[in-house]
């Protein structure tokens, strides 16, 4: 008898389970050839404190030691660029995101590509780190694995049922105490196979495409760079150019794909902002940012039945939040007081989701 069986080898589902391993037997269950295959595996992977709504950020705060002492972050930087007539908001967002104001001039220096005739503001946060995001889940795999427990791939969940303990279908019979609901876009789903109410997910499709590094330059060094109103962004990675509209348009889960008019809008706004065109695009691909309602994580039992534990609603946030959100789950499922204020705890927790 498995004490936690978790659906989902992202980012939420392995780091829950490394630390329910140390609790009980854990088994992860993966319905593709890889680990964080989806969502996890298309991120940005940037870890920025100031990034999300108050709950979030107080999970960003409450993981940056985990982060500092396992080394998964390296400095990148980020700058907001706002155009001429783009004032008013330029200045709110910043205010949100923690960052100062700075002259064009210096921004230049950082960003030699920024376009003076078109960019009218720009500001930068120093504390934006990059995330070692595949080293990330493999040592959460590790962790699962050292305790005792598995990690499995290619199990896609046909069916749940639930007797004295869930028995899950998948490529074999698993019997489990309790489910950990790690499935990103897929939650609710599972949710319903087990006969739990849903949450009310929507999956929101967000594009990227790679493009060579601008003018040959080496951007290394180059920290991100986010369009006001989180209208594009573009991102250094090995040597190249990550290129984002930053769309979020619903749709439901599925091997999310980028939308070519959509991915063509968002390379024009960011041309707009700088002196390089775009002459070829390298790769392009899609993730699905998973939202509830009230824009941030599900975290812990379920109200109808605690042997039932969300991890879901992830949204942008997934990696940089995941070592307290974990934490978090773990804390709620063993009966541990949490690291985090009760305020949070609330803003987090399931029982919300069916009020």
């Amino acid at each position: 008898m498995i004490d936690f069986l978790i659906i989902g080898g992202g980012i939420a589902g392995l780091s829950t389970g490394a630390r329910l391993s140390a609790h009980g037997t854990v088994t992860v269950l993966e319905a593709e050839d890889a680990l964080g295959y989806h969502t996890s595996g298309r991120s940005a992977a940037l870890f920025e404190k100031g990034y999300g709504p108050p709950s979030v950020k107080a999970l960003n705060e409450a993981s940056a030691e985990f982060f500092a002492s396992n080394e998964y972050l390296t400095p990148r930087g980020l700058v907001l660029v706002g155009g001429k007539d783009q004032r008013e908001l330029f200045l709110k967002e910043s205010d949100e995101l923690g960052t100062q104001q700075i002259a064009l001039d210096d921004a230049i220096g950082h960003i030699p590509i920024l376009n003076p005739e078109t960019v009218g503001y720009t500001a930068i946060s120093h504390s934006a780190l990059d995330i070692d995001t595949d080293r990330m889940l493999q040592d959460f795999a590790r962790i699962i694995r050292r305790n005792g427990g598995s990690v499995l791939t290619r199990q896609q969940v046909k069916s749940i049922r639930k007797s004295d303990h869930w028995i899950i279908d998948a490529s074999e019979v698993f019997e489990a105490r309790n489910i950990v609901n790690a499935a990103g876009a897929w939650v609710d789903e599972v949710a319903q196979a087990a006969g739990i109410p849903p949450i009310g997910i929507t999956p929101y499709r967000r594009s990227m495409a790679r493009i060579p590094a601008p003018g040959g330059l080496d951007l290394r060094n180059w920290p991100m760079m986010l369009g006001v109103g989180e209208t594009w962004y573009a991102k250094p990675d090995a040597g190249k150019l990550i290129v984002s509209p930053c769309e979020a348009d619903p749709t439901t889960p599925h091997d999310a794909y980028a939308d070519d008019m959509v991915l063509a809008e968002g390379l024009a706004r960011y041309e707009a902002m700088v002196t390089e065109p775009v002459t070829r695009v390298e790769t392009n691909w899609a993730g699905l940012r998973s939202f509830v309602a009230d824009g941030t994580l599900v975290l812990g039992p379920d109200l109808s039945d605690p042997s039932f534990i969300w991890s879901a609603g992830q949204g942008g946030y997934g990696f940089q939040t995941a070592p307290a959100a974990s934490q978090l789950v773990a804390d709620l499922v063993i009966g541990a007081t949490p690291e985090l204020d009760q305020a949070n705890v609330k803003a987090l927790n399931s029982e919300r989701m069916r009020r």
